[in-house]
């Protein structure tokens, strides 16, 4: 069973929702001037399996006054934004060579490897899946499908995934749709491109330069809010949540919380100090790649500090990315392979389905909860309950909620070690850890790396719990 089938409901993106019925026709003028008929019917792109694909349409539609003006708000301001698509394609599973890249625009684009990213390892289990991943410099949404077919020399079997290339991964999902249309097209019609090659022409972008193309631009682009350049970005309503819009009947961040509890107080600690995390579940993966960015967002915070790095969300990997994850210190990404496992070299922290393994000694000891863990996620869950009985809308806000909680969480750590940095003493007593919401005695090895880590000049004055007072 796959990890992600113990939640109580799939994680789901659904344009339609959130724009109205007249978004597609808008949006693709061209593409939906092409489109069939029944392609137009279609629209989410959905974990759920074994159900006919209209009723999970209809089970998953949320009513879009449910969703808060601010959330408007901030997709119309990134509905501007421009999504510098670069390559589109259409990967295929053949039974003689097996993964292929079929088709793609332009035609000279290097797409090594993504056939393997496209469509998961595993991916002939499901009947549908959607997979965000990595490309070198660019990010990549991918719309899978498995149709069964009376062909012996296709063993049963047509899958194909349709997707995209970009420089920044916030505004893939506006066209998650419009990809699970095409994927079904591709599946009924092989080999007719014409309404991929319109989608194409109409919205590439120019190739960045290798500057703009750099680490910072890139996570400049796609993980707010960090500081960025003396500037603070937008708080998390406007600019956060819309990023991968979820729809009903739940939210991103609230599965999230669901599916691991008081243990979200862990994955906090490690995604602060910026460890290799790999989340692993059988396919469907796509439910997992949104586990990836609520645990990047985990991290998030406003403060200007002269070290560290900021958490690279790679999404979908597999073993043709063995040789790149051995040069990076800090990531956080799923699988569907499982031979991860045994790789423990490249992680720090590997989490199978609801199992967090930690490597190290350290990392070991924070995997223990302490008395200010269970209250921090008592005070989240209360925070809740006082939303829900207010009468707002529990998913979308839900989602505001956590983003919220964690960008002032880190924000006050993180200004309290700087204030205390540029004291008189410098001397960082039990009284400020409690302030900050950290336990004395057992979050003490955790900020000791996470000073060390952002090299913030602080004398720690907590007692050792080792020794005697």
């Amino acid at each position: 069973m796959a990890a992600g089938s113990s939640e109580k409901a799939p994680l789901l993106v659904n344009t339609e929702d959130e724009y109205g019925d007249g978004f597609l026709a808008s949006t693709y003028p061209k593409e939906a001037a092409l489109a069939l008929p029944n392609e137009r019917a279609r629209g989410v792109c959905s974990l759920s399996a074994g159900k006919p694909r209209e009723e999970k349409l209809n089970d998953s539609i949320a009513s879009p006054s449910a969703i808060p003006s601010a959330g408007h708000t901030g997709v119309a301001r990134q509905l501007r934004v421009q999504d510098n698509i670069v390559a589109i394609f259409v990967v295929a599973f053949d039974t003689h060579r097996g993964n292929i890249v079929e088709w793609c625009q332009p035609e000279d684009v290097n797409l090594e490897g993504v056939e393997f990213k496209a469509m998961a390892s595993g991916a002939h289990t499901v009947v549908s899946d959607f997979i965000y991943f990595r490309k070198d410099d660019y990010y990549g949404l991918s719309c899978f499908e498995n149709m069964h077919v009376d062909s012996a020399e296709e063993r049963g079997a047509r899958m194909k995934s349709v997707g995209i290339l970009a420089t920044t991964y916030t505004t893939l999902y506006r066209h998650m749709q419009f990809l699970e249309n095409q994927v079904r097209h591709q599946l009924e019609t092989p080999g007719i491109y014409t309404q991929l090659q319109a989608f194409y022409d109409d919205r590439k972008g120019s190739l960045p330069s290798s500057r703009e193309l750099s680490g910072d631009n890139l996570s400049a682009s796609s993980l707010s809010p960090a500081h960025r350049g003396g500037a603070l970005s937008p708080p998390p309503s406007e600019d956060l949540i819309p990023n991968m819009k979820i729809t009903h009947p739940a939210g991103c961040f609230a599965q999230f919380l669901n599916f691991f509890g008081d243990q979200i107080f862990v994955l906090w600690k490690y995604v602060l100090l910026q460890k290799r995390i790999v989340f692993f579940s059988p396919p469907p993966i796509g439910v997992v790649c949104f586990r990836v960015y609520c645990a990047c967002l985990l991290g998030a915070h406003d403060i200007a500090l002269s070290s560290g790095t900021e958490t690279k969300p790679f999404f979908y990997i597999n073993i043709a990315d063995i040789d790149m994850l051995e040069s990076e210190v800090s990531y956080i990404a799923c699988t569907t392979e499982k031979i991860f496992e045994e790789k423990k070299s490249l992680h720090d922290v590997y989490v199978d389905n609801q199992n967090v393994t930690a490597h190290t000694t350290n990392l070991k000891e924070m995997k223990k909860l302490n008395a200010m863990d269970r209250e921090k996620f008592n005070k989240l869950n209360n925070q809740r309950q006082d939303m829900q009985e207010l009468g707002e809308s529990r998913e979308i806000d839900d989602d505001h909620l956590f983003a919220t909680f964690f960008l002032d969480q880190n924000n006050h750590i993180f200004q309290t070690l700087l204030d205390v940095s540029t004291s008189e003493d410098r001397a960082l007593t039990t009284d400020h850890m409690k302030a900050m919401g950290l336990d004395p005695v057992g979050d003490r090895q955790f900020l000791m790396d996470l000073i060390e880590l952002y090299g913030i000049d602080v004398i720690m004055m907590v007692d050792n719990p080792c020794c005697p007072v």
